[in-house]
């Protein structure tokens, strides 16, 4: 049998229409005791992820624990992408067990699910392994998770990897939902967020433009 190939996409790829994003327990109680990843490149690569998901138009759900008892608001650089976007406040660890959120993935409709949130072995591990269980196809963003010690990270990392989940990264989320710099109607919003929030790639993009007003597009 001869292998042909064609200039398509692997069905492995995401595209913003076929996945729904889910966004559990980014809260300041949260956030204190992690260790695996600092505060503020958390907070950068939550904000890079939320931003993404707003400009592809992203099916999102947002959701949080004991927001107005314990574990405070979910921070703003992820609401303020989602403005007046309704917070799914839960008492379960486990996102998956919740029946407001479930209703909601129902609603939505997407057999594809991308997870992120604190902490990993315990907001992420739970809904990734149920989802699994339920025949979803599911990915979390390694980098916008963060937990109490590296080692409770990597640990809830390679349990997810056996378990079927597909581990990215934050800017290979929104590089893979641009994909294509000849895609001009959104060119403009990718790297305006990779400017904000993408590190030195971003920095990068700043000097091309600002030196030789380079284009990825050309």
């Amino acid at each position: 049998m001869t292998v042909k190939a064609t200039p398509t996409p692997g069905k492995s790829l995401i595209t913003a229409k076929d996945h729904t994003l889910v966004m559990i327990d980014f809260q300041s109680q949260m956030a204190f005791a992690t260790k695996s990843i600092s505060a503020e490149l958390l907070r950068n690569n939550a904000a890079l992820v939320a931003n993404a998901a707003a400009g592809f138009n992203v099916s999102t759900i947002l959701t949080t624990v004991a927001v107005d008892s314990f574990s405070g608001p979910m921070f703003s650089e992820i609401t303020d992408a989602f403005p007046g976007q309704p917070l799914l406040d839960r008492t379960s660890m486990n996102t998956w067990e919740d029946a407001a959120v479930i209703d909601e993935v129902n609603r939505i409709g997407k057999e594809r699910i991308i997870f992120a949130g604190l902490w990993t072995s315990v907001c992420i591990v739970g809904p990734v392994a149920s989802a699994i269980d339920q025949g979803f196809d599911v990915y979390f963003i390694a980098d916008a998770c963060g937990d109490i010690s590296q080692e409770a990270h990597e640990r809830a990392v390679e349990r997810m990897i056996q378990l079927g989940a597909k581990p990215m990264t934050s800017l290979q989320y929104l590089l893979e939902l641009q994909r294509d710099w000849a895609r001009t109607e959104t060119y403009d919003m990718t790297t305006g967020i990779a400017k904000k929030w993408g590190g030195a790639y971003g920095l990068g993009i700043t000097y091309a433009k600002t030196m030789f007003g380079a284009s990825e597009a050309h």
